[in-house]
């Protein structure tokens, strides 16, 4: 089985992506390897991959590629990915959380919350303290450091985002960002974007 990129052609332009699944290690591995055959570019024609192309929710998987892997690209230098600026992120906009509504407000698995929040807190860019009200409770909160960070960071967040979506007006930006605010806040308690 060959692991790595699968190449499609769409109009006129050969695009790369990962395949789901394939670790970089997998793919560095089965790139190296004399035998191993990179696959043919897919012509976007195919009546497979028009498929695809006409399933909103593929499209929106792939664009959830692709942005992870150019927020990852530029965050890669800092030693944070896309799931701890994610975090950081919110921690701006609360005065610390628990990390159960971390997990539930970002949608990570509480395990990896743990995770992340250990990372940045190494990092000097959270910390944990007590729950007002509740010292037998401990809050994450975005240190100085953390918010020096994010300030530093604002630039290459929109950098990323101009490139991710170069091909639309801003017009076309505003109505893809309220539709995808709209969609992608199923909480009632959170406010309506629109």
């Amino acid at each position: 089985m060959v692991v790595g990129d699968i190449s499609f052609r769409h109009a006129g332009h050969t695009h790369r992506a990962p395949v789901p699944g394939a670790s970089n290690r997998e793919h560095a591995i089965t790139s190296q390897r004399p035998h191993a055959r990179k696959p043919e570019p897919v012509d976007a024609d195919q009546p497979w991959m028009r498929g695809l192309h006409s399933d909103t929710g593929y499209l929106l998987y792939r664009l959830g590629l692709r942005s992870g892997q150019l927020f990852n690209a530029a965050l890669q230098e800092s030693g944070v990915r896309l799931r701890h600026y994610a975090l950081l992120r919110y921690l701006a906009t609360v005065e610390g959380a628990p990390q159960r509504e971390l997990s539930t407000r970002l949608g990570y698995d509480p395990s990896a919350i743990v995770g992340l929040v250990d990372d940045l807190a190494a990092l000097g860019l959270v910390e944990r303290r007590p729950a007002p009200g509740d010292r037998r409770s401990r809050i994450v909160v975005l240190t100085d450091d953390g918010r020096a960070f994010l300030r530093d960071t604002d630039l290459m967040s929109r950098r990323v985002t101009d490139e991710l979506l170069q091909p639309l007006s801003e017009d076309q930006r505003r109505t893809l960002h309220a539709l995808l605010l709209r969609t992608s806040v199923p909480d009632p308690d959170w406010p309506d974007p629109a």
